[in-house]
Order: C-alpha cells, then sequence, then structure tokens
C-alpha cells in the first residue's frame, strides 16, 4: 500500500525501487542509496519505500537491507544471542506480540537516551556539575599558587652566605603561610 507524497519537510517522502534495484526519492527527483536512506533514518526523516511496478509497501524490507549493510560494516549492534532469541520467536504463539515489544522498548530507550543528553547539558551549564567543575578549578588555582615562587622582597647586598641564607629562609616562610592558608 503506497502513501502519497506530501509536501514539506514533515511529510512522508516516498522512495521508488526499480527492478534494478536503484532507488529514487521523489521529493528530490533524484536517485538515491541505501547509505543516504540510513542517514535519513537517523536525521528522523519520515519515508515509505514502495516497489515501482506493483506500488507494494517494500519499507520494511529495505530497512532490514540497511540493517545487514550496517552490521556487515562491523558496526555490530546486534548480539548473536539476541539474534537467535529473535529468530526462534518465528512462528511461536508469542510472534504477534514481540514488535510491540520491541517498539516499546526502544521508544523507551529513546526518551531515556534524550532524558541522559538534557541532563548532562543541563548539569555543566550551571547544574551540580558546573558548580562541581567551578570548586575544582578554585582548588586547581590555590594549588598552582603554592608552587609558584615567591617573590622575596628585596634586601641590601649582603655577604654572598648569608644572603642566600636569607632569600632560602623567606621563600620559605612564604610557602609556609600559603600551606597553612590552604589546608585552614
Amino acid at each position: 500500500m503506497a502513501r502519497s507524497k506530501s509536501g514539506g519537510e514533515s511529510g512522508t517522502i516516498v522512495i521508488k525501487k526499480y527492478a534494478n534495484r536503484r532507488l529514487y526519492d521523489t521529493e528530490t527527483s533524484s536517485y538515491i542509496t541505501l547509505e543516504l536512506l540510513s542517514q535519513m533514518t537517523r536525521e528522523g526523516r519520515d519515508f515509505v519505500v514502495v516497489d515501482a511496478k506493483s506500488g507494494e509497501d517494500i519499507t520494511h524490507n529495505v530497512l532490514t537491507q540497511i540493517i545487514m549493510e550496517e552490521e556487515q560494516r562491523g558496526e555490530n549492534m546486534l548480539p548473536v544471542s539476541f539474534l537467535r532469541q529473535l529468530i526462534s520467536l518465528y512462528g511461536d504463539s508469542m510472534q504477534s506480540m514481540v514488535p510491540q515489544y520491541l517498539e516499546a522498548s526502544m521508544e523507551a530507550f529513546r526518551k531515556n537516551q534524550q532524558q541522559f543528553q538534557e541532563a548532562m547539558q543541563g548539569a555543566f551549564a550551571g547544574g551540580p556539575f558546573a558548580e562541581i567543575a567551578k570548586r575544582n578549578m578554585e582548588m586547581l588555582n590555590a594549588a598552582a599558587a603554592a608552587f609558584k615562587p615567591a617573590v622575596p622582597p628585596k634586601t641590601p647586598a649582603k655577604s654572598e652566605g648569608g644572603d642566600e641564607v636569607a632569600e632560602l629562609k623567606a621563600q620559605l616562610a612564604a610557602l609556609n603561610a600559603k600551606i597553612d592558608k590552604l589546608g585552614g
């Protein structure tokens, strides 16, 4: 059953598949590839694939073909155990319930994924993680400042040995003061 093409981005795009396996996008009036259909799916674009000769809706077959090609590229997302279980359900009395269950599961997964992404964006834009990041930066800056060499006050030149000792004592006192400040 073929659906007609609707105008605009929100309408269902009709893709015609010809006997030579070529796919024709009726919206753009051009031939397309399975890879482009895969991209359209990831973008959430709605399309239906129909057999050009019979008008039969073959969207399911084409989407299954896209999954097979993705799996062959080494991008295995479907574990073997899942595939075995799925195959074993064909002809089973529960077969009619599986599509609705899988669809509901994927929808729940999509919603959880979206909520997680929104939480992460909010967390770094003023949420609890932003406060933690701010505190971490303050602590890092304080630690870095503690290890910067202190500039000793200029003193009149003394003998070579005494001048160095006085300078080291002043630096040590400055570092101790900074350590006490960080600890308290």
